[in-house]
C-alpha cells in the first residue's frame, strides 16, 4: 500500500522539521517542505500530495490562506490549517477556504495524526459523492435515458420515469424527490435538477419546489395541491407568472 504523500508549507525552519519528523514517525511520506505560499502551490502541482499542512502565516506576497484557496480549488487537495493563532479574525479568514481540519500549535503527535485521518476520510467520501453525482447526471444526458433518471437507494441505483415523480423539495445540501409511493434522497441543488428535468413538463412553483406539471390538482392563493398526495405546497410570488403561463387556464 502506497504511503500517504504529504506537503509542509511551514516558514520556521524548526518548526517544519519537527512536523516531518513527527509525520515520518506516524508513518506518512514527506513529499517536501516550503516556506512560502508561491512555492506551496509549485510544489503540489508537482508532486501532487494528498493533504497539505498549511501555515496560516507566511511570509512573502501571499498567504498561507490564498495558497490553500488555490490548491484545493485548483488541484482539489484537502488543507489542514496550522496556526499559533487563534483569534476570531484569523478563523474567520480561514473558514471562508473550507479547510479539513485547524490545528493550534503547539500540538501533539495525536492531535496531528487524527486530523489528517479525518480529513483524508472526509475528501474521500466528498470525491465519492461527486463522482456519484456526475454519474447520475451522465445518465439523465443521455438519449437512451431521455424520459427517466437514476437515483441510489439501499447502494443500487434506481431507475424512476421522470412522468412519475409528483415533486422535489430542497433540503439544506440534499434535495427529495417525491413519488406516489417512494421518497428519494440525493446530494444535489435545486438548481442542478431544475437544468436536468424536462422544462416542459416541471416548474418551479417555490424557491424549495420544484412540481410536475399534470400532478397539480388546484392552486389556493399562495399554495398547490399535489394530486393523489394531498401535499400542499407553497406557492412564491417569485415564481407566481412563470407557475401561471405554464398551466392551460380559461
Amino acid at each position: 500500500m502506497n504511503k500517504t504523500g504529504i506537503l509542509i508549507v511551514e516558514d520556521e525552519n524548526i518548526v517544519a522539521k519537527d512536523i516531518q519528523q513527527s509525520l515520518k514517525k506516524l508513518g506518512y511520506d514527506v513529499l517536501g517542505m516550503c516556506s512560502t505560499g508561491e512555492d506551496a502551490i509549485s510544489q503540489a502541482e508537482r508532486t501532487k500530495p494528498n493533504l497539505v499542512l498549511m501555515d496560516i502565516m507566511l511570509k512573502g506576497d501571499m498567504s498561507g490562506i490564498e495558497a490553500a484557496d488555490y490548491i484545493k480549488q485548483k488541484l482539489n487537495i484537502p488543507i489542514i490549517f496550522l496556526t499559533a493563532y487563534a483569534d476570531s479574525s484569523t478563523l474567520s479568514k480561514a473558514k471562508v477556504t473550507e479547510p479539513y481540519g485547524y490545528i493550534i500549535k503547539p500540538f501533539k503527535e495525536i492531535d496531528l495524526q487524527t486530523n489528517i485521518e479525518i480529513a483524508l476520510y472526509k475528501h474521500e467520501k466528498s470525491n465519492d459523492l461527486k463522482r456519484e453525482r456526475d454519474f447520475l447526471y451522465s445518465l439523465v444526458e443521455s438519449k437512451s435515458t431521455k424520459d427517466t433518471i437514476f437515483v441510489k437507494s439501499n447502494q443500487k441505483l434506481v431507475k424512476i420515469n421522470t412522468k412519475d415523480i409528483y415533486f422535489v423539495e430542497a433540503l439544506k445540501d440534499y434535495v427529495t424527490i417525491n413519488t406516489k409511493t417512494n421518497r428519494y434522497i440525493i446530494h444535489s441543488t435545486m438548481k442542478d435538477i431544475e437544468q436536468k428535468f424536462p422544462s416542459m413538463e416541471f416548474v418551479r412553483a417555490h424557491r424549495s419546489f420544484i412540481v410536475r406539471i399534470d400532478k397539480i390538482a388546484a392552486i389556493d392563493h399562495n399554495f398547490l395541491m399535489i394530486e393523489d398526495l394531498q401535499k400542499q405546497i407553497p406557492v412564491s410570488a417569485t415564481y407566481r407568472e412563470e407557475l401561471e403561463k405554464r398551466l392551460n387556464m380559461i
